[in-house]
């Protein structure tokens, strides 16, 4: 019989609690909830079990209690840490979430050393860079979750100006998470057709633009908190491409290792992912301005890690 694969999400926030609503209604993995708050984490659970028992699907649920918990673990979402609030920008949680991470992290390294590590943290370029640095795993192991969140929001802007199926609609974007991503207009595509063929300079502009500011637009709204059902949603996204092996090509926040001409810095980057986590990186024959804007934006990443390696490490 088949081993069940195992999820450990740690973090029952808004994003790690609708994750794991998301995975235990769409899969059979067994998941495992931890938070520092365990009331939290076990009515959280509760509650999904139950909706598990509305129809035929079964879903094995359970409360981290330590992180010898984490043991068996295929992938371990890491969703803790302080959220952004209004007025504060990524970078303004750099420290304080260095910590939580770290002390994640050395659970993950002692109990679940064969784990996938996913982060969804924030800053998150500079959390994956912190993970990597206290596991010392491997860094196929560890990657971050932002690229198909800003890819999603890209495309939901597209389809506000198009009215087409949003399932028709690519929109790549790279670089780290943050007011300098990279989104590529050059390489969208509706159902293959590229959008500069469907939408103006001036609209595309537009699109990128929002996009740029999508996170900050929903912090505003909500006044307290912020976003967690696209998170959370793009996080499952990678998650089953891990944990089925499907080689799916996403885009994810990775150490680079001379790949685009860098190296000691997490950037968002195309990522072929299976059951080994980073299977291979994908490298786009970006143009002039593209590298520029992507030039930009990895050094923005760089900034923070400098004040990492000065502060912290």
């Amino acid at each position: 019989m088949e081993r069940v694969k195992r999820v450990g999400i740690i973090g029952a926030g808004n994003v790690g609690s609708t994750l794991a609503y998301i995975l235990s209604a769409t899969t059979s993995y067994e998941i495992v909830l931890q938070d520092k708050d365990k009331d939290r984490a076990r009515g959280m659970l509760l509650d999904m079990f139950q909706a598990s028992c509305v129809g035929p699907k079964f879903t094995k649920l359970g409360v981290i209690a330590s992180p010898k918990d984490l043991s068996g673990c295929d992938v371990i979402v890491i969703a803790a840490g302080s959220p952004r609030l209004p007025g504060m920008s990524r970078s303004d949680l750099l420290l304080a979430n260095a910590k939580v991470v770290s002390e994640i992290a050395k659970g993950i390294k002692e109990n679940s050393p064969e784990a996938i590590v996913v982060l969804v943290t924030n800053p998150l370029d500079a959390m994956v860079y912190t993970a990597l640095k206290e596991t010392g795993f491997n860094p196929k192991q560890i990657l971050g979750m932002a690229g198909v969140l800003d890819s999603a929001r890209m495309a939901s802007f597209i389809y506000e100006k198009l009215q087409c199926a949003p399932g028709q609609i690519m929109s790549p974007v790279m670089g780290g998470h943050g007011d300098d991503m990279v989104p590529l207009a050059r390489f969208c595509m509706v159902n293959g057709v590229p959008l500069a063929e469907l939408l103006s300079k001036k609209e595309i502009d537009e699109v990128i633009e929002r996009t740029r500011n999508a996170g900050a637009e929903i912090v505003n709204c909500l006044k307290k908190g912020s976003a967690y059902f696209a998170p959370a949603r793009a996080t499952a996204e990678m998650v089953v491409a891990i944990m089925s092996d499907s080689h799916k090509i996403l885009p994810c926040s990775v150490l680079l290792q001379g790949e685009y001409g860098y190296n000691d810095v997490v950037g968002g980057v195309p990522v072929e992912l299976g059951i080994h986590g980073i299977e291979r990186i994908v490298e786009l024959k970006l143009n002039t301005e593209e590298r520029a804007q992507f030039d930009k934006s990895i050094q923005s990443v760089k900034n923070l890690i400098d004040t990492l390696k000065k502060e912290y490490f």
